[in-house]
Parts: C-alpha cells; structure tokens; sequence
C-alpha cells in the first residue's frame, strides 16, 4: 500500500461545532480536574470535555453483580454483539473467517456494532495482548484474561482514536486502570446462582497494599468459578427451531443398487443389526420395506442436536497482579507491574457425525470403498464413495461416542516498567518511558471427535484392518453399534495450541509550549514501537488431513510497527472571568509497518465552553487498521452457517415442489436435507489495512437553576451524535448473500468457491477475507444524570443512558448491500435501534440500593424456523419482541474493622425470556445481546476492609 504523507495544516477539512461530554461522571462544565484522561497523551489539560468518554467506577462495577469485566462493558448502551460465556462458540458455530478461530470461553468488547477487532484495549494506556483461542490467532483481546479484582475503573472512549494511539482504535478504546495508593486489606466473596438451581457462580478476591512517602504497592488474588447451564434446561433452546440435523443416529444411507435403483434409507428405530433386502420398490412407490430399513423422512426424523449444547460454558479464572512504584525524588519515579491469569474453560456441542461420500470433509472418507465382505456391511454388495461410485452419501450421528467436549486452558502473561518524571521550572514538562511484553498462549483439547483416516481403514478392506495395530472393524449401520473396541481406534484425542506475544516500548512527553492571551499552548508528543507475532498449531493428526471434523493448518506470522505523535492543544479564546473559552486540538500520528509501509492519520477537535453551565464540542478524525495475523496468515478453515439454498427446495415442502430458483447443474426438485452448510474461510495475505473517518458532536449542559435548590443537587444533561466510515474495511461478504447473488446472477465474482455434488447439494462454499467496500454507522447518544438533595429518605442518583442508530450500512467490494442494518439480527448478531439503561441509587445511613432498567427495542430477522407457524409471524419474517430488564440489588454497611459491606441482589427480576432467534446458529436467542432463557440470577456479597 502507498503510504499517504499529509500534514495537519492541509488536512483540517471541517468546521466543528460541539462534542460529547464524558459520560461517566458527569464531568460539569465548569470544573474540569487538570489530569490525564483516556483520549488525550497531555498532562495537566483541560481534556475531559473534549471527547466522549464513560467512566464506570468500581462502584459501578460492584452494582451489577456481574464478575467479568467483558460482561460489564457489554451491557453499555453504545456496545454491540461480542463473544462472551453465553456462546457456546466450539462445535457447529465453528469458525470465524477471520483467522482467530473460535474464541471459545473468551469475552470481547464490540463498541458501535464495528466489531471487536476495532476496538483497542489498553491497560493503564498500555495494549494488552491479543487473545489466543487455540484454534487460531485472534485479533480482539480476552477480557477474561485480566482479573476483575485489579480494577480501579474502566474508562471507555467511544471515538476514533487512531491519532493517538494507532491501530485497532477505529470505534474507540477501553482502557483499564488498576488499583494503587491502596491502603490495608481487602476479601471479597462472591455467590450466584440461577433460580433453576444452576450456572452457580463462587469467586474470592484478596486486595492488600500499603504506602508510604516514597513508595506504594499493590497486590491482588482472585478467583471466579463459573458452572455450566445446560442448553436442556431451557425450552428455548432445548429444541432445533431451524429444524433438526440429517445427520441421524440410525444413519442416512444414500445410494445406487446392482440395478442403479436409487435408494434413501435409514434403520429401522432401535435396530443394531439391520438386514437388507434388495430389489424392494424404491422409496418413490410410496410402498413401505419389509426389511431392516425404511425410507427416511427428515420432517419427523431429524436429529435434536439441541439438548447437547450450552447455555452458559463453565469457565474457571484464577488471577495474580501486583504493582510496585517508587519515587527517587520529586522528579523521577519507577514503577513495574505483573500478571498471570489462568482460564480454563469448557464448550461443548453434539455427537460428531460421520459424512461417508461425496462432499465428506476428508479425501479418506469422501473416497472410501465399503467392501462387501466387511463383516457389517448389510447390503451384500460394495458401497463405492469415489468417482462415478454408487454411495450418493451416507451420514451417521454416533451418538455412542458422547458429545464432542473442547477443553481450554489459557495462560496469559504479562510484565511492565518504567520511568516517569518531569522537569522544567515554572512551565513544567512532563516524560515516561515504558516497556511491557505481554505473552497469551492457549491449549485445546478435543474429546468425541474422530480420525477419518482410521475410520476409512476400519471400514475398508478387512485384511489391511486386521494388519493395522489397533484396528477394530467398524460397525455403523444401525442403532449402538459402535462397541468402546471400535470407538478407541476411530476417536483418539485431538489437541490444538495457539499463542500471541507482544512487545512494546513507549516514550512520551508532554508540557506548556508558551503562554498565549487566553492561556498556554500544551503538546504533547512520543514514539512507539510494537512487535506482534502469533501462531496455531493444530493436533498433527489434524495437519496430516485425518481429522473429520473441521480442516485446518498451521498458521504463523510476525510484524513490527515504529510510531511517532504530536498532540496540541491550542486555546482560542478566553473570557476573563473564564466563564467563556475556546480551544482547539490537533493530533496526527505516522505509523510505518513492515507489512504494507507507512499511514498518517490526523484528529481535530474544538472545546467551546459558551457559559459556565454549557460545553459544545467535536471531534474528527481519520483512522486506520492494520490486518491482524489470523486474518494475513489464517489457515484455512471451516464452519457450518445456518443458510437457505434457494436452488434447493426447501427442507419439509410439499412432495413435487420446486426450488425458488433454477440453478445450473441442480437436478429438478433436489431437496435441502441440512440447514446447516459447511463454509470455508481462512486469511488473505492480500489484505490491506482499513481506514476510517469518525466525527462525533455534542453537548453537555449543567444548568445553574438545578444546583443547590430543593429539588436538585446537580442535573447533566448529555447529548451526542457520533458518525463512523469505514472503507476496506477486512471481512468476508455475508455467506447467505453471496449464495443468493450466485443463484440469481450466476456471476462468476459470486459463483467461485461454490460448488456442488451431483445431487445438487452444496459441495464447497469458499467465503475468503477480502477489504469489503464499506460500513457507515451513526446515531445518537442521550444521557441524565441527576443527583437530588438528601432528605429524611436518604439520598436518590439518577442515570439514564440511550443509545440511538440511525443508520448501519454495510457494502460488499462490489457495492452488494449487506443484510445488517438498525432493528434487525443477523447472523449471530443484533443491532437495536434504542438501547437503554437506567438506574436509580440510593443510600441512606448504612443502607443503600440500586434499581437498574436495561431495555432493548424490537427487532426483525429472517424467519429460518422450520415451523414458521410456530415461531414466526410471516413464513419469511420475525420480530423479536422489545424486552425490558429489571436488576435489583440491597446493601448494608457494618462498622467492623474499616468495613464490612454485604450485598444481595437479583438480575432480570420479572424473568424475562428473550425473544425467539430462528436465525440464531445456536439456543434459539442471541446470545450477545440478551440474557439467557429462565434467567432470573440471584446473588449476595461480602465484602471486608481491615
């Protein structure tokens, strides 16, 4: 990519009006504390009122009950659909396309529905490692993987922020700051569980530090325990409301006889030894078989995968930090800090089938030849998968190896240093160098899945079978045939391993230039250099191309990036009495990779207090990111997406009907059998890096008539429109269009990759990373906070946040219009067009309490049920119910030692259900946006100070 060399002066395109007030605090407009905040590098600034960022406190943090810091951050109002341990993401939801494999047990951050590779995570300003999910090299951050007992607060930008802190910074930052200055000790217990009796959650945090007049440390144990919630457990998601898999324990057996009599048989219910007759009346004649078989039929006989998956997935954390900073003098202070945190996590998913034939995942098992003296072979003549054969295909639920069980174990690691001063005497500069290396590495183990390889071997020749160590003939027509004999030669462990390390070091100054009438000109400017590398290394057997489930390859890759910015802020006027004020912001940032050269990005902003109660301010800014490893390097990889096939005719219509579309190559009136189809994906080392353009504008008003009066302490009232463009930007084009432009178009830009079996069924479906056209988003943010005086009562808070979009467009390379949009799910993923929180604190005495309101508008979806009638309104549309949440909580503050607080309370009071998801991979909702079925979750606290 040619770099693009510009200066601030010739890039301030814009006339700015106003910007978004800092949500966290309700930062008023006439005191602006004179600290460092995240969304600007210069010290001692009145920088607060300049960009838009929420700060939730630890206070906030306590209120929700919550243990995850990815569960908190997910409940803002302007966050959109991210990984959590609602996803059960191992199994059929299978893999991204964005090389970072499933993420399973991982919690990720999504601000402004751009995705959670767009936005950076910094703790105490520092990036934190990229997650390592086992099955691939992400290019998001596990929020699991740093304790929530080390937070002091979260501070969350919901800007551009690539001027100041480089790639990733498209939809904003999240930057972490932990606990210091902490004095004594500190055990906090935690309790949960759900009113069904289950997704029990324990955790014990232990905080102690002391200080002294030149030194501070900190350190800090914890540990949470979260247990599973069976998808069984749920109505919901206790069934397939897309309609159950072909995949079926009796087996589906699909072929040509001696006399090219073409058969669709299963076994007859509970038989493990089924007898064949042949030359019977094929299935058309309606004439029912006298033997061991039947004719299949998928409406009533497909198989309820359902009941086997997750609601919640267990996840166990255990996390060690501390922190140690020393002052030489006034000027110099040294700090270093360090973390190890344990994740060990569980998915799981149903019975891996077994696909023999054409269109089955390996060469072993697509081409394989059933002799017709296996010993348990019933149809007397050979079952021929390869070339011009007679095997159409079979497929074989073995429901006598247990589900398939995917075991994490991740470690992260992570060291900082450095130096802090300042110099200067009556205009003092301020100066810190800083480095950290931070280490994620991951380990999967895979029980329940099968060697495909060994199963050809066990269903070949019998002779090279009984020469084989360790080979059983392999029975798998019928019902529970498959003896533990069988099972330990087909069904070994598979064991896969991910890592990412980054290295980073940072210098940074910042400080007065000059004094101008209406007051100093401040900078602030540095240099930074990163080292990324990642890789996964799949279980050999998996590499040699024996693993039946998903294919993949090892996939590797490193790139360093050098840095330098400049930050100024420029006031432009000034009131004496300094109840007026202007000021300006110029940022720009040049980073030079050495994967695609060199990018320059810029930020303007204006600050324009008008009166003492009213702040106006925006923001513009261009952006960019850089392709991550998995989505340079990525292995190519597999995952089963729910799609409609239009050439086909759809699964339970009417005998005689006829697909939507008539497609070459599809025979008349070849049925879908499956909902789900297997879709490749994998990395583009073509890939070039996306930009962006972000403006946001707004205001803060605090007015001076509700302050200090009797029905008001203090009112903030925040409003904000935010806009973000992004081009290239890196994602594959959504797999349902792309099928449906190919069925109507029959362009080859859309056909490549999709190919299909002489049956008319998808063979391969290639679904790439390319830089996709474009996505704009925009909307509003609408917030009160409202503190009233203190009365006999006790003392009430307000707040109450909204989000609005108006608009999320996204567009493929060729200007196809991607199915997302406001008010509609997709894909896995929702964006409301109303997001609101509200709640309502009070304290009185010792006591105090919390009514929280989170309330989601409606939304649409394709109806994908295979009972629209059931679940749908229309037999093509849905609509998910707007739904509101009720949480609740109830404290009490003892006098013992320095405090001991116990706390109760209940999220989703009122149990409400979410909305049916017939569009939804898995459970039946929508797992990052609503809470789970028969979710009303009880918890208590104890938390002591000595």
């Amino acid at each position: 990519m040619k770099a693009r060399r510009h200066t601030l002066a010739t890039a301030i395109k814009i006339a700015v009006l106003c910007a978004l007030p800092t949500l966290a605090v309700a930062q008023e407009a006439t005191t602006l504390d004179t600290i460092t905040v995240t969304g600007s590098r210069i010290k001692r600034a009145e920088m607060e009122g300049r960009v838009p960022v929420q700060t939730i406190s630890r206070e906030d943090i306590e209120r929700t009950g919550l243990t995850s810091i990815g569960e908190i951050v997910q409940e803002l109002t302007g966050s959109g659909s991210a990984l959590n341990t609602k996803f059960n993401s191992s199994g059929n939801f299978g893999f991204s396309p964005n090389g970072d494999g499933v993420g399973a047990g991982s919690a990720q951050v999504d601000l402004r529905h751009l995705g959670p590779k767009r936005v950076l995570v910094l703790v105490d300003g520092m990036r934190w490692v990229n997650e390592s999910s086992a099955s691939g090299v992400g290019a998001a951050v596990d929020l699991n993987t740093i304790p929530l007992a080390l937070v002091d607060r979260i501070e969350v930008l919901e800007d551009g922020a690539s001027s100041l802190y480089g790639s990733d910074a498209i939809a904003g930052v999240v930057n972490i700051i932990t606990r210091r200055n902490f004095e004594g000790g500190q055990v906090t217990l935690n309790y949960g569980q759900y009113d069904k009796g289950d997704g029990e959650i324990t955790g014990a945090d232990f905080a102690w530090g002391f200080n002294t007049d030149r030194s501070n440390l900190f350190l800090s144990l914890s540990y949470t325990n979260q247990d599973e919630v069976s998808s069984a457990d749920r109505r919901i998601s206790s069934i397939p409301i897309q309609g159950g898999s072909s995949r079926i324990p009796g087996g589906f057996f699909s072929f040509r006889d001696p006399n090219g009599v073409v058969y669709d048989l299963t076994t007859n219910a509970g038989l493990n030894n089924p007898t064949y007759t042949p030359n019977l009346p094929d299935c058309d004649s309606g004439v029912p078989r006298t033997d061991g078989f039947h004719c299949v039929d998928f409406s009533t006989e497909a198989y309820n995968y359902a009941p086997f998956n997750l609601l919640v997935t267990p996840s166990e954390r255990t996390g060690v930090f501390g922190q140690y900073r020393f002052s030489f003098n006034e000027q110099l202070n040294f700090y270093v800090k360090a973390l190890y945190n344990r994740r060990e996590s569980t998915n799981q998913a149903a019975a891996e089938p077994i696909d023999l034939g054409p269109g089955a995942g390996t060469d072993y098992t697509a081409n394989l030849l059933i002799p017709a003296d296996h010993p348990f072979n019933p149809f007397g003549f050979a079952l021929d998968g390869g070339p011009g054969g007679n095997l159409i295909t079979f497929r074989r639920r073995p429901n006598e190896g247990g589900p398939r069980i995917f075991e994490q174990k991740v470690d992260t690691r992570y060291v900082a240093a450095g130096l802090e001063g300042s110099f200067g005497g009556e205009r003092q500069f301020f100066w810190d160098v800083n480095a950290a290396w931070g280490k994620n590495e991951a380990d999967q183990t895979n029980h329940g899945s099968y060697n495909a390889r060994n199963i050809a071997i066990a269903l070949g020749d019998p002779a090279v079978c009984a020469a084989t160590p360790g080979c059983t003939p392999l029975d798998i027509f019928g019902f529970d045939t498959i003896t533990p004999d069988m099972l330990a030669y087909i069904s070994p462990l598979f064991r896969d391993r991910s890592e990412q390390k980054l290295t980073q070091v940072t210098a940074n100054i910042s400080g007065g230039l000059f004094p101008t009438w209406a007051g100093d000109v401040e900078f602030a400017a540095g240099y930074e250099y990163r080292k990324y590398e990642g890789s996964y290394n799949p279980d050999p057997q998996t590499v040699a191309g024996e693993y039946n489930g998903v294919p993949s390859l090892p996939t590797s890759g490193e790139y360093d990036v050098n840095e330098a910015y400049v930050e100024l802020n420029v006031p432009l006027y000034a009131q004496k009495d300094g109840a007026g004020k202007i000021d300006l912001s110029l940022a720009g940032r040049y980073s030079d990779y050495s994967t695609f050269g060199g990018e320059f990005t810029p930020k303007y902003g204006l600050r324009w207090q008008v009166a003492e109660d009213l702040l106006l301010r925006a923001t513009y800014a261009e952006g960019f990111r850089a392709p991550s490893i998995g989505e340079l390097y990525g292995s190519q990889s597999r995952f089963d997406a729910l799609l409609v096939d239009p050439c086909l005719v759809p699964a339970g219509a009417p005998a005689g009907s006829t697909a939507p579309i008539a497609c070459p190559g599809v025979p008349v009136g070849a049925r879908q059998n499956d909902p789900q189809i297997p879709v490749l994906t994998g990395g583009n080392p073509e890939l070039q890096p996306e930009t962006a353009r972000s403006f946001t504008a707004g205001m803060v008003f605090s007015p001076s008539f509700a302050e200090g009066v009797s029905w008001s302490d203090r009112l903030d009232i925040e409003v904000t429109y935010y806009r973000h463009d992004v081009e290239g930007a890196i994602q594959a084009i959504d797999a349902q269009t792309q099928l449906d432009l190919c069925a109507t178009t029959q362009d080859p830009q859309y056909c490549e990759g999709i190919t299909r079996l002489a049956s008319g069924e998808i063979d391969t479906f290639a679904n790439f990373l390319i830089n996709l056209g474009s996505i704009k988003t925009d909307g509003w943010d609408v917030d009160v906070f409202w503190t009233l005086p203190e009365t006999s009562l006790g003392r009430f808070k307000l707040g109450w946040q909204n989000t609005f979009v108006t608009r999320y467009e996204a567009r493929g390379a060729g200007g196809q219009l991607q199915p997302q949009g406001p008010g509609i799910v997709v894909n896995d993923t929702a964006i409301p067009e109303w997001t609101s929180n509200a709640t309502l604190d009070w304290k009185r005495g010792n006591w105090n309490a919390a009514w929280s309101i989170r309330y989601l508008s409606e939304m649409e979806e394709a109806c994908l049920a295979a009972d629209p009638a059931e679940f749908c309104d229309t037999p093509t549309s849905n609509t998910l119910a707007a739904t509101t949440y009720h949480d609740v909580q109830l404290g009490y503050d003892f006098d013992w030692l320095k405090g001991l607080q116990l706390t109760a309370g209940v999220n989703n009071l009122f149990d409400e259900d979410p909305p049916v998801c017939t569009s939804c991979s898995l459970n039946g909702y929508e797992a990052s946006t609503y809470d789970i079925p028969g979710g009303r979750f009880f918890y208590v606290r104890a938390n002591l100070r000595f």
